[in-house]
């Protein structure tokens, strides 16, 4: 399962056609297919599938992020592998092209879990991961959104209408994975939100609140309101119902999102792989751009 966002999508032509979002989609399902069933670890399909994702200029994740209040690209993201319970995170890390393979390399190389801004940096200038200059990431689509967000003094989340209601899509992008072994692995990678102040991280490359993987439970990603899923745990509230509760990961998904809003009134969605290669999703939000291949079947696209 692969996922681009949550959120209010009436607008999202700005970005991007519904026909430029299934192609994008489908195309790395497919390519996230063929490397599981070369033998690829479900922990190496996440980092490639979300590698492609933040190559993608649709998407608030590497090359597209939105800008901070400096104008700005600066990226947050994690990843999990339910074998062990392994992970490596990075936040506020700048002008590095694939941030969750700089996470991977955290999980691999280092004995921490998550590294942050100049350390995270140094840690990657280290291991020789490839960096690419700012005009790379900042693309004019995002430069817009931040002047409007400038003008009007506000932080925003990615596509939100400034001037009028708000219509708010998540930019976050993440991935989930069953491999051939049984094992389960969850990725998630993100820009963050317009005109960010103060060091501001979400719940993306929090362990727990936007990405969480246990092979006995489920490997879970979330995008939304990153405040509200760090202040519920929610990736790991997920894995809890399924370990307390035997419950699917659909049923689990719904769940979770249930409890979110009901004790935060909380905005986002989840994509969730359970530890018998069940699929399931769950939003608040009145869209979210996911995909997604369940045991072998059909790739599928949705864009709601």
């Amino acid at each position: 399962m692969i996922h681009g966002g949550a959120g209010a999508l009436q607008h999202i032509q700005a970005e991007g056609s519904e026909e430029d979002f299934a192609q994008s989609i489908n195309g790395i399902l497919a390519q996230g297919r063929l490397k599981l069933q070369q033998g690829s670890s479900a922990l190496e399909v996440v980092e490639y599938c979300v590698c492609l994702l933040e190559d993608d200029p649709l998407y608030n994740a590497g090359r597209g992020s939105v800008l901070n209040e400096y104008g700005e690209v600066e990226m947050d993201a994690a990843i999990m592998n339910g074998s062990d319970l392994a992970a490596g995170s990075v936040a506020g890390i700048k002008n590095i092209k694939n941030p969750i393979a700089l996470a991977r390399l955290v999980l691999k190389k280092s004995e921490h879990v998550m590294l942050i801004g100049h350390g995270a940096m140094e840690f990657a200038e280290l291991w020789g991961v490839e960096c690419l200059p700012d005009d790379y990431f900042v693309i004019a689509s995002r430069i817009k959104q931040f002047q409007e967000a400038e003008k009007a003094g506000k932080m925003v989340l990615d596509h939100e209408d400034i001037e009028q209601e708000p219509q708010r899509k998540f930019g976050t992008v993440g991935a989930t994975a069953f491999d051939l072994e049984g094992n389960l692995a969850a990725a998630t990678s993100t820009g963050g939100i317009v005109n960010k102040r103060w060091g501001r991280v979400g719940d993306s490359p929090i362990i727990g609140a936007g990405v969480f993987a246990d092979n006995e439970t489920c490997a879970v990603s979330a995008t939304g309101y990153g405040e509200q899923f760090m202040r519920t745990v929610l990736a790991k509230t997920i894995s809890d119902y399924i370990h307390f509760q035997a419950v699917s990961a659909p049923e689990a998904a719904q769940a979770g999102i249930e409890y979110l809003v009901s004790k935060v009134k909380g905005l986002g969605g989840v994509i969730v792989i359970d530890a018998q290669g069940r699929c399931g999703v769950g939003h608040s939000t009145s869209g979210m751009i996911y995909g997604w291949i369940e045991q072998g079947g059909e790739s599928h696209f949705q864009l709601t």
